[in-house]
């Protein structure tokens, strides 16, 4: 497990609540590629507290519930995805290869839609989210 010293952390932590718009998020996304659009997103503002939190309990992972997705079509289901998560000290954006050609402009897409102020891609394939159930990366 990676582990930031106290003074690294704290100054981490005076950077993100230094945001004067909305905090980094980390969530979940469909990209549509014939329109170059993410849809279906799904975020939360990830906070201080949160990292706090996890910091506490010794979690190095915070993201999205996907159990908390009840309603997906099957169109959706699909659609290329992705998933934005919080990884000790950085955002990490996990996509399957499909993401490698549009890395430039995804990264625009991502960095607007989730106010991400830095990040690296992480390429998985994840099973395809499914109604009501989970998938990890």
């Amino acid at each position: 497990m990676t582990q930031l010293s106290d003074k690294d952390h704290k100054a981490q932590m005076a950077d993100m609540a230094s945001f004067d718009e909305q905090m980094p998020c980390v969530g979940i996304f469909w990209y549509d590629p014939e329109d170059n659009t993410l849809f279906g997103v799904r975020k939360k503002e990830l906070t201080p507290k949160m990292v706090e939190e996890a910091r506490a309990k010794g979690v190095d992972v915070i993201d999205y519930p996907i159990s908390s997705l009840l309603h997906q079509t099957s169109d959706i289901k699909r659609s290329v995805s992705g998933r934005v998560a919080w990884n000790v000290n950085k955002f990490i954006v996990l996509v399957g290869k499909w993401a490698e050609p549009i890395q430039d402009e995804l990264t625009e897409l991502l960095e607007q839609e989730f106010s991400l102020p830095y990040f690296e891609f992480v390429y998985a394939e994840c099973p395809p989210i499914e109604l009501g159930g989970t998938a990890s990366a």
